[in-house]
């Protein structure tokens, strides 16, 4: 199980932040959300990298069964994409460089918005 963290929005803060896994190992990253059946509403998990790039933080939806609200994350906790990734899709990557992607559940995707900066506090 990986550790959790709680994903703070410094520029709307949320009543309830999103408290999610952190993967951060090969292993895990290769995991992710596949196999579930479901996603809670306050679950997820935020995938890093070690420096912002386009190609690692990349993301597939093959085996996961249902949509996720997806948010890359720079090195400088700034929101820079998001998206609705629906299940089952092939291939989603951002319009810019990020470390951190952060897959939660669909109807928070209002949660952060482009340009918003963040915190990451481990729990």
């Amino acid at each position: 199980m990986p550790q959790k963290i709680i994903i703070k929005n410094l520029t709307t803060p949320l009543h309830s932040p999103a408290l999610v896994g952190h993967a951060n190992s090969f292993a895990s990253k290769l995991r992710g959300l596949m196999f579930r059946s479901h996603l809670d509403l306050n679950d997820g998990l935020l995938l890093a990298e070690t420096q912002d790039s386009r190609l690692n933080t990349a993301i597939h939806m093959f085996f996961v069964p249902f949509d996720l609200a997806v948010f890359w994350i720079n090195s400088d906790l700034t929101v820079v994409d998001k998206v609705i990734a629906k299940a089952w899709k092939p291939f989603y990557i951002s319009a810019a460089p990020a470390k951190y992607t952060l897959e939660i559940h669909p109807n928070r995707f209002t949660d952060y918005a482009i340009g918003d900066k963040v915190e990451i506090e481990h729990v």
